[in-house]
């Protein structure tokens, strides 16, 4: 008697993520977003060899001469000049690097230095917390760009120590956000089984929970990369930014002021250049929000 073998049971059909790339791409506004971040990070990246002159050379016999395409513009100063002659879209384009960078870094120490106090926070509880959530409490109680201003007009100028203070100033929402996420991981039943076979807190916290909350950190350090931005060109519009030599889109606005009525484009073009930067990042962060909430995806 021959017995047939059972028809093997078919393959589960596994159901699949968009990426995160794709699930950005679907987005046409985040697209568009993204294109203009990739171009400003070029305009960052290779700025030496986009823009057409040196930022800060000087043509007394060229100053404030109009974009291009206004009447008395010249091709050679196609966004025009500034009151000293310089040329204003080299000075636009080199000013991205000083608003990238200390964008970048702010985040990046906050990030750092939230995610840190968030997950000993979260986890350990106890003193630990209380301190933690006194301090951040402490801290929001104060206006994050008036502390800015303070601890800059007390330590001085310079490009190390604005990413320094906005660094420091912005660690609070890092740490609140993973704080919560942790205090929702920690009763989990891979933490608790990990603490029973004898791992340690310094290890659960880097192993099991970082990458667990790194969605959320990628969000915020995305929001928190356009708020630096503004911030710093904040500071230079004041004067108390970056030193004075280095082209800043918030040191233009501070140029141009007195000559809105007159020569527009000297404070007008750089503002542009800010807002838009500004607004990239921010609609890139909400789509990566998006794109992290699990109920945003579909079969």
């Amino acid at each position: 008697m021959t017995t047939t073998a059972p028809a093997p049971a078919p393959a589960a059909t596994a159901v699949t993520q968009p990426s995160v790339w794709r699930s950005l791409l679907r987005n046409r506004l985040a697209a568009v977003a993204l294109a203009l971040l990739v171009l400003i990070v070029v305009c960052a990246v290779f700025a030496p060899l986009i823009a057409p002159a040196d930022p800060n050379a000087q043509n007394l016999l060229a100053r404030l001469q109009p974009p291009a395409w206004q009447s008395g513009g010249s091709s050679a100063h196609l966004l025009g000049t500034d009151q000293l002659g310089r040329d204003l879209l080299s000075r636009v384009v080199y000013g991205t690097r000083v608003s990238l960078l200390v964008g970048a870094g702010a985040a990046l120490l906050a990030g750092v230095i939230g995610t840190t106090a968030g997950l000993a926070s979260g986890y350990l509880g106890g003193w630990t917390d209380r301190v933690v959530m006194r301090v951040a409490d402490v801290q929001l109680a104060f206006p994050a760009i008036l502390l800015a201003l303070a601890v800059v007009g007390f330590v001085g100028s310079g490009l190390g120590y604005v990413i320094l203070v906005l660094g420091i100033t912005g660690w609070v929402s890092y740490a609140r956000v993973v704080r919560s996420e942790v205090l929702s991981l920690r009763t989990r039943d891979f933490i608790t089984e990990a603490r029973a076979i004898g791992v340690s807190d310094l290890a659960i916290m880097r192993r099991h929970l970082l990458p667990n909350v790194m969605a959320p950190l990628a969000t915020i350090g995305t929001l928190h990369i356009a708020a630096a931005v503004v911030a710093e060109a904040s500071l230079s519009y004041l004067g108390l930014g970056v030193p004075k030599e280095t082209v800043t889109w918030g040191g233009m606005l501070a140029d141009g002021q007195l000559y809105l009525g007159t020569s527009w484009w000297i404070a007008v073009f750089p503002g542009v250049a800010l807002m838009l930067t500004s607004l990239a990042i921010n609609i890139m962060g909400d789509a990566l929000r998006d794109v992290a909430d699990p109920k945003a995806y579909r079969r």
